[in-house]
């Protein structure tokens, strides 16, 4: 049974390194445009905010080095940190900043805050931000370049996790990874396919197009806001496109494994369908991928170990370019292994906490499942 997981192991690992569309490459790479008097009269930057006073100011600091004519609108979803002060004082040109009304029932916490901002969205561009992501200059022209080919109506941009404490460095490569294995970005990009998918940090989309695909009401209970407007957005009959950059950095802390632990068990169930027998093959495929090559080498036969050294060489190999895109040493590819069986207790603790009764919970807010939802 060992050779054959390990057999299987090597199979698949083989399959996704040499075969298309090679999700875990670095293809899709988006670089700042140079220069700083960019004309950007024709965007509207959109960054709900709960309890960001510490990391907003850097953000609207950088926004401000963009371009010309940029309008921003921060809404404060019932913050308690000042947040709304420390955004006007960090911005004094363009800013509109909403108090956000309580979060009424059915409704995910960050979609209400866009929501209630819907109405001041008057330009032909809409920036969805986080309060946390940082922009280099010029990187906002490059999105607005990128929109313009292809016929595009959404552009995302996947931000560069911080990864300076060791839990960060174990588990954001992976995360990172791990997303690209579920949407290929070469397949999401392709105009042809079904599979759609955004990164939340930094959307760059037409606002006609955000309207017409049913608007932040359309994403009310979601909790994949961003894979799910994509998807909405792409259902129009439009392209789409997600890609990396290091141009466009999150500055959130992950420095501990339960900040990290809950930032992943908010949606990893939701993202499985709430289906107790996806929760199953998911186990099953990620044990035989991450732990039968490693049985192998140290319990198998010959054939066993041989399909083992096989299997564990692809996986580093295909894990080599996430590790390298966070700029961290390469000899963290050999924790893949680690991280991903933590992933998969993520995961499953996801789950426990649906079947509890718990859909998610962030920001300080728990999301109930609703009444009558199978487990």
């Amino acid at each position: 049974m060992l050779t054959a997981a390990a057999l299987l192991a090597a199979l698949a690992w083989a399959v996704l390194l040499l075969a298309p569309p090679w999700p875990w490459r670095n293809r899709h790479l988006l670089s700042a445009l140079p220069g700083g008097d960019h004309d950007l009269h024709d965007v509207t930057v959109l960054i709900p905010a709960r309890d960001e006073a510490a990391l907003l100011p850097a953000t609207l600091r950088a926004l401000a080095h963009q371009g010309r004519g940029l309008a921003v609108v921060v809404v404060d979803d019932q913050s308690r940190d000042g947040t709304a002060d420390a955004a006007r004082g960090a911005m004094a040109q363009g800013l509109t900043v909403v108090r956000g009304a309580p979060l009424p029932p059915g409704w995910s916490g960050k979609v209400w805050a866009q929501h209630q901002a819907e109405p001041l969205l008057d330009r032909p561009l809409t920036l969805l931000l986080d309060a946390d992501v940082e922009l280099a200059p010029g990187l906002l022209a490059a999105l607005k370049a990128k929109l313009g080919t292809g016929d595009l109506a959404l552009a995302s941009v996947m931000a560069r996790l911080r990864a300076a404490g060791a839990w960060e460095r174990l588990l954001v490569p992976a995360f990172v990874y791990f997303f690209k294995l579920v949407y290929p970005f070469a397949l999401s990009n392709h105009p042809a396919t079904r599979v759609a998918a955004a990164a939340g940090g930094c959307i760059l989309v037409r606002t006609a197009a955000l309207r017409a695909s049913g608007g932040f009401a359309g994403l009310k209970d979601a909790l994949i806001d961003d894979c799910t407007l994509a998807r909405r957005v792409k259902a129009l009959g439009v392209a789409t496109w997600i890609g990396q950059s290091t141009d466009v950095v999150s500055r959130r802390r992950y420095d501990t494994l339960a900040t990290f632990w809950d930032m992943v068990a908010r949606t990893a169930y939701t993202q499985l369908g709430y289906s107790p027998v996806m929760l199953a093959a998911c186990t099953a495929a990620m044990l035989v991928a991450f732990t039968a090559p490693l049985a192998a080498l140290v319990a198998g036969g010959q054939v066993a170990a041989a399909a083992g050294s096989a299997a564990f060489a692809c996986m580093l190999a295909s894990y080599l370019p996430a590790v390298r895109f966070q700029g961290i040493a390469h000899a963290w590819v050999l924790a893949l292994p680690l991280a991903a069986m933590l992933f998969l207790a993520m995961t499953w603790s996801s789950a426990l906490r649906y079947w509890r009764g718990e859909r998610s919970r962030w920001r300080g807010r728990r999301y109930a499942r609703a009444s009558g939802a199978g487990a």
